[in-house]
């Protein structure tokens, strides 16, 4: 089977589709859940910064971030990134290991180690392990990189808790899966686990009162 691609919202509500007839125990969660988001960011060096920036803090606080290091380093591209002096990090507030974490990118970029644009094209196997291979990218930031950017279709980041709490409530479960026990949960949602995965952030969203938990 072709490696479904997520490009625009018509590729979602169609994958949605899918997935409704795969499980139809989903259909009360997405009429819950209302409008899927798209959120697809550029299968680049800034987007894969952008979401590393995010990572554990709010919000509010991850867009004033990326904002002052946008600004720092423009293009913000790998080479750019390299190239600049180290206070640049101080002066966005990035923490030491997010600082490190985006020099092992630029460096792995620039090598050819890694080239970013072309996980968009390869199976989520091999694209992981490509990744994953970088110091400081584990595999809830390579999943991310791979849905929201690269746009693959069958992601499902079982390490996201906001995803693990509106499956249980969704559920019905008796407590929160952990890791595996989502991943094992999320099997039969394939090749559309990351329309799911848009569907539960919705639905988390929906059920805390609009408190968006989507990570980009």
């Amino acid at each position: 089977m072709a490696m479904q691609v997520i490009r625009n919202s018509a590729d979602v509500e169609n994958g949605l589709e899918a997935l409704l007839k795969i499980d139809p125990r989903l259909r009360p969660v997405a009429q819950a859940a209302g409008e899927l988001p798209l959120r697809l960011s550029t299968p680049d060096f800034a987007g894969l910064a952008g979401i590393v920036i995010s990572q554990q803090v709010s919000t509010a606080s991850a867009a004033a971030i990326r904002n002052r290091f946008t600004a720092l380093v423009d293009p913000l591209d790998a080479a750019t990134l390299l190239a600049c002096e180290e206070d640049v990090f101080r002066e966005a507030g990035l923490s030491r290991p997010k600082q490190r974490t985006l020099l092992n990118v630029a460096e792995a970029v620039v090598s050819g180690e890694l080239d970013l644009s072309m996980l968009a094209t390869m199976q989520a196997e091999d694209a992981m392990a490509a990744m994953t291979a970088i110091k400081g990218i584990g595999p809830w930031t390579a999943e991310i990189y791979l849905l929201f950017c690269g746009g693959h279709a069958d992601i499902f980041p079982a390490g996201d808790l906001a995803l693990a709490e509106a499956v249980r409530a969704a559920l019905k479960l008796d407590e929160r899966p952990a890791d595996r026990a989502l991943r094992e949960i999320a099997a039969m949602w394939a090749p559309w686990r990351g329309v799911a995965a848009r569907l539960f952030w919705a639905y988390y969203r929906a059920i805390k009162g609009g408190r968006d938990a989507l990570p980009v």
